[in-house]
């Protein structure tokens, strides 16, 4: 039976508390990554319990993509802002975030113990997981994303930039650089959809006043953290900048974190390779947002802090940001929506993320993961029941970890 549209959300009680219980039931139950996240906030909000109208649902979630960081996870928060104010968005941010997070941290607890044939086997698993994902984030953005030859062109310079580059900020030069050339040959006129009435700032407790001082929270830590690490070599404050500054940087979807925690990870030396790779695999098989992924990384940092200290500073750093960002362009958003300089900057922008996952497609997650032919036909099965049968990636994980098993135990 079909639940009855409520046409006047308004009179629904507004806790916090129910917001905290509806988003807990999204936490523990979507599965599929950010894209299908928001199919079941729309079903949710939208259809089922009536808390948006369609068009104020669809504005934001353009808001939320236009901007860095996990779209689903400003989505649900806006919406608990929306629904019960500042405590409902801190429920929301809670109830979607928090069960996975605890599953990630239970697996980085119990991975140091998992020896032998089997723990390899589960722990390669994983690792075919991340090969079969990450192809088809590279494969449905490339298509999304880079419709045209200019856009495919700016993708595969940054590809080439990215994968030729050592430097520690090689990636935030890779996206500065899809701007400048979006700004120079992606411009496009704003579509009907994007010059239409967006949701209200009014309806948000969101003043132009508190926008632009969490705008300018998010540029002072964005810039001045290196800074002050630079005069304090406090590790503490490393590890907080560097998640700080990937969830900063993130535009086009979750997996573009990959590269971007790559980078400043296991490159610096602070997680060991194959538990980045086995991680990622294991955020696949978990509920929520992606961007929990770095609570795991937080809690296997192989110095201090690590443990609770590290995955608290990790959440909260990759996090941050895109709280700041959405809070701090809501009462803005119209003005937004119609700078044909700004889809510009964008249209280049996300060509580049498309360059920079298909580098670290090859490097750490190919080169990492892929050791046999057996390991490479199980990720290409893998690819394909994710891009022609569309089945969800939890049932990708239990096929690739079974596959790994059986190869340990009998190759």
């Amino acid at each position: 039976m079909e639940t009855e549209l409520i046409p006047y959300p308004h009179k629904q009680p507004r806790s916090a508390l129910a917001v905290l219980f509806v988003f807990l039931k999204l936490g523990l139950t979507s599965f599929g990554g950010p894209i299908a996240h928001l199919g079941y906030f729309r079903r949710q909000f939208v259809e089922q319990l009536g808390w948006l109208d369609e068009e104020s649902f669809t504005d934001l979630v353009a808001l939320c993509q236009l901007l860095p960081g996990p779209a689903s996870s400003q989505v649900g928060f806006s919406i608990g802002l929306l629904r019960a104010g500042w405590l409902g968005g801190l429920a929301a941010w809670c109830g979607f975030t928090l069960p996975s997070v605890a599953l990630l941290l239970a697996f980085a607890a119990v991975a140091p113990d998992l020896h032998g044939t089997l723990g390899a086997g589960l722990i390669h698993g994983l690792k075919l997981v991340a090969v079969a994902v990450v192809a088809q984030a590279v494969w449905d953005m490339a298509r999304r994303l880079c419709p045209d030859l200019t856009r495919a062109a700016i993708a595969l310079l940054a590809l080439a930039a990215a994968s030729g580059s050592t430097n520690a900020y090689g990636q935030f030069i890779v996206i500065v650089l899809g701007a400048v050339l979006g700004l120079v040959f992606c411009r496009t006129k704003p579509s009907a959809a994007a010059r239409a009435r967006p949701v209200g700032a009014e309806e948000f407790p969101v003043s132009h006043t508190f926008a632009l001082l969490a705008l300018a929270a998010f540029f002072a830590l964005l810039l001045g953290l290196p800074a002050i690490a630079a005069i304090d070599p406090s590790h503490t404050l490393a590890v907080f900048d560097a998640f700080y500054r990937s969830g900063a940087l993130v535009f086009g979807g979750g997996h573009v974190v990959l590269p971007l925690l790559q980078q400043q990870t296991v490159a610096t030396g602070w997680v060991a390779p194959g538990d980045f790779l086995s991680g990622y695999g294991a955020a696949q098989a978990a509920p929520g947002p992606l961007f929990t992924f770095a609570a795991f990384l937080g809690w296997r940092m192989l110095a201090a802090p690590h443990h609770w200290t590290g995955a608290l500073l990790a959440t909260a750093g990759i996090f941050l940001p895109g709280l700041l960002l959405v809070l701090g362009t809501l009462p803005f958003w119209r003005r937004l929506r119609a700078s044909q300089a700004l889809t510009a900057i964008l249209n280049g922008t996300n060509a580049a993320v498309v360059g920079l996952l298909g580098a670290a497609l090859y490097s750490p997650v190919w080169t990492s993961a892929v050791v046999t032919k057996i390991d490479f036909v199980v990720a290409a099965i893998g690819f394909c029941l994710l891009t022609r049968w569309k089945v969800p990636p939890l049932v990708v994980v239990v096929f690739c970890v079974a596959a790994a098993l059986i190869e340990s135990m009998w190759g």
